[in-house]
């Protein structure tokens, strides 16, 4: 009976120690309040209203670029070595045509559309920005001005003249997969096998399985690189494991396609599925 009656009278100290605290921070923020209305009084009207003023369109202009910002995520990146077809699949995507006799890009393909197998849809779609970014190696240096505003990005390979650009291809894949515009904001990346309407062209399981090879032999001679000489903020995979796209940071699949054909309706998925009609 003694030990109950301790327990209440702790308890009652508790509830009381509680109510003490919040009576206290009311009466410090009862303060700061009266405090504020003094300072507010004291100020000349013209001051005022400029504070006043200042603060709410400080307000709108953040308010503004967010929206904005949400909107710009309609941005699907081209990237990948040059010949593999980027171009091709942009006017696929953009003209329902591969406009054959292109060359290789030295400018970026930029264009805001909506997709051409979307164009008897009724109702409101989305139009998508599609960037097609040349793949010289002088020239990617042009990626980092979209990446920081894609909402995915499609890396293409060439399927049919894969393993002799395979060490290549990765090296360029393992550059972007570790930028911190791509990791921090998780874009996903679609891997994505061109030509593949040819005979002798590889599978999209073989070219994966080949990328992730590469890229777990890169990670190992970077690694050991000293860290002066890297520039990437972030590493792939699982220390001590080997390496495969499901350890990435962003989601990564790996789709086949034809641009040539007009067989692109993988890529318009994984466009879709990022970037709502």
């Amino acid at each position: 009976m003694v030990g109950h009656e301790e327990r209440l009278k702790e308890k009652s100290k508790g509830l009381k120690s509680k109510f003490e605290k919040k009576l206290l921070f009311f009466e410090i923020m009862e303060k700061w309040i009266h405090h504020f209305e003094r300072w507010i009084h004291e100020q000349p009207k013209e001051q005022l209203y400029t504070t006043i003023l200042v603060v709410v369109t400080t307000f709108l202009i953040v308010v503004i670029y967010r929206i904005l910002n949400r909107s710009q995520r309609n941005t699907i990146v081209l990237s990948g070595l040059s010949g593999g077809g980027k171009t091709i699949l942009f006017y696929q995507l953009r003209d329902g045509t591969p406009h054959q006799g292109t060359v290789t890009s030295m400018e970026p393909n930029i264009g805001t559309f909506v997709l051409h197998s979307e164009l008897e849809k009724k109702g409101k779609i989305k139009p998508i920005h599609l960037v097609d970014v040349p793949g010289h190696s002088r020239l990617r240096p042009m990626l980092d001005d979209f990446l920081p505003k894609a909402a995915g990005i499609i890396f293409v390979v060439d399927a049919l003249d894969f393993l002799p650009n395979c060490r290549a291809a990765a090296e360029y894949l393992y550059d972007i997969l570790t930028k911190s515009s791509v990791v921090r904001k998780k874009v996903p990346v679609l891997i994505l096998c061109n030509k593949t309407d040819k005979v002798t062209a590889h599978s999209k399981e073989f070219i994966r399985k080949q990328l992730e090879k590469e890229i777990d032999k890169l990670r190992t001679s970077r690694t050991a690189v000293s860290s002066a000489d890297v520039t990437n903020e972030y590493t792939l995979g699982v220390p001590s494991e080997v390496f495969t796209f499901s350890q990435c940071h962003n989601k990564v699949v790996v789709a086949d396609a034809s641009g040539l054909t007009g067989e692109v309706s993988q890529v318009e998925q994984f466009i879709r599925e990022h970037v709502k009609p």
